[in-house]
């Protein structure tokens, strides 16, 4: 081949992963090519003639790949073309075959190939300690969240009153937040836990499955989110009277939607795409599951529209009493509230390319969103109205049971 074209363009399997892992991977590619023309010439019989006057054969000196040439000869190449790393330079490094091997490359590569400004080692620590400092504060968002989603979840299912078809789907809407939640740990010990593993090439069963478990997660969060606003839109186009058949249909809809979903990828992946961890965000496939999710928050977001051009239609309706009002103002006014903060954000970054704003990406996914469990849990559990009552109830019940008892006891040692 032509000098010029002994570096190949990345395959496109390459462009699809992080800039930082795309740059291994591509000398990975090429040193692969290489040893595939070295072990093709050494199964070849060498031709006929003196020792020194075979030529050199071809090489990989970990940064280009060396054809063969005659003694006497040279080679030429251009710097290796990649982007973000290299300047773009005209510039040649050459090599001469001679009688005792390949000559040193000349210019060198570090004079013929510049390095573009990627910051120095200052930037590197303060980045390492940015991220170390999102790891604290999402680390603390998921824990604090998922303390009030099992115990906003230990409520509902102790007091019998407040067992109802509204509050069960809030209950599968905090287990959904409970399974990011832990996703995000799993995630999190299985890439992060042994600083020596190179992640770039990281391809374990065990780091897809906990990539896909995150996925499914996220997809979960998303659709029970939906279910959410279904049911609420459901409630004010039925005059609040619900049928408990539906509660399957939601169920199918926020567990059964994201699993077909995230098995669909699966497939995908290991069909067309089975390379590293599964955790590129710019890889075509990954439509597979943003398309769902935007499909999510687009419903939701007509739900928000027509919920509360209904809910306005209530409340200045003559016909409907002050009660009703309050009844349809406590119902609406945390799914109102959840609709466009959970999806918002995410449409925003939907539409530019992954790399542009991954600091203001970080921090709304994994610092703000940390926190998500923890406001679903106030809004739907501890600042509720009807929950309130039923604790203070039963408060009341238990603290009336246990000055009982203590009176009995007392009277019965004045009495004995």
């Amino acid at each position: 081949c032509p000098a010029s074209s002994c570096l190949p363009f990345p395959p496109p399997k390459v462009q699809a992963t992080h800039p930082d892992c795309s740059i291994i991977l591509y000398f990975q590619e090429q040193e692969a090519e290489c040893l595939k023309i070295i072990r093709s010439e050494r199964q070849t019989p060498a031709p006929p003639g003196p020792p020194g006057q075979q030529g050199c054969l071809t090489e990989w000196d970990g940064v280009s790949c060396w054809l063969a040439v005659p003694v006497g000869q040279s080679r030429a190449i251009a710097c290796p073309d990649i982007l973000h790393i290299f300047k773009k330079s005209k510039a040649l490094i050459q090599r001469n075959c001679t009688e005792s091997g390949w000559s040193f490359p000349s210019p060198p590569y570090y004079s013929a190939c510049k390095l573009e400004d990627i910051g120095s080692n200052n930037n590197t620590e303060a980045k390492a300690s940015y991220f170390v400092t999102m790891k604290v504060l999402y680390t603390c968002g998921y824990s604090t969240s998922l303390a009030a989603l099992f115990l906003a979840i230990g409520i509902f299912s102790c007091f019998r009153k407040l067992h109802c078809t509204r509050n069960s789907i809030h209950i599968h809407f905090f287990t959904s937040f409970i399974l990011r939640g832990v996703a995000v740990f799993i995630k999190d010990a299985v890439l992060f836990s042994d600083e020596s593993i190179d992640h770039c090439t990281m391809s374990t069963v065990n780091c897809k499955t906990a990539i896909a478990f995150f996925q499914y997660s996220v997809l979960a969060n998303f659709y029970w989110l939906l279910v959410e606003g279904m049911y609420l839109q459901t409630l004010l186009l039925l005059t609040f009277t619900s049928d408990k058949r539906y509660i399957w249909w939601y169920i199918l809809i926020g567990w059964g939607v994201p699993m077909l979903t995230v098995c669909t990828w699966v497939v995908t992946r290991l069909q067309y795409d089975n390379h590293g961890c599964w955790d590129d965000y710019t890889s075509l496939y990954w439509w597979v599951i943003k398309a769902p999710i935007l499909l999510a928050i687009f419903v939701n977001f007509l739900i928000f529209l027509n919920v509360t051009r209904m809910l306005a239609q209530k409340i200045w309706s003559p016909d409907i009493s002050k009660n009703y009002k309050q009844q349809y103002m406590r119902l609406t006014k945390s799914t109102l509230l959840l609709i466009p903060l959970f999806g918002v954000h995410y449409v925003v970054f939907a539409l530019f390319p992954e790399h542009i704003g991954v600091d203001a990406r970080l921090y709304f996914e994994l610092v703000l969103g940390s926190y998500q469990g923890f406001l679903v849990a106030l809004l739907y559990c501890f600042l509720n109205g009807e929950v309130q009552a039923e604790i203070k109830r039963n408060w009341g019940k238990w603290q009336s049971s246990m000055e009982s008892n203590v009176f009995n006891l007392v009277t019965q040692d004045f009495t004995a």
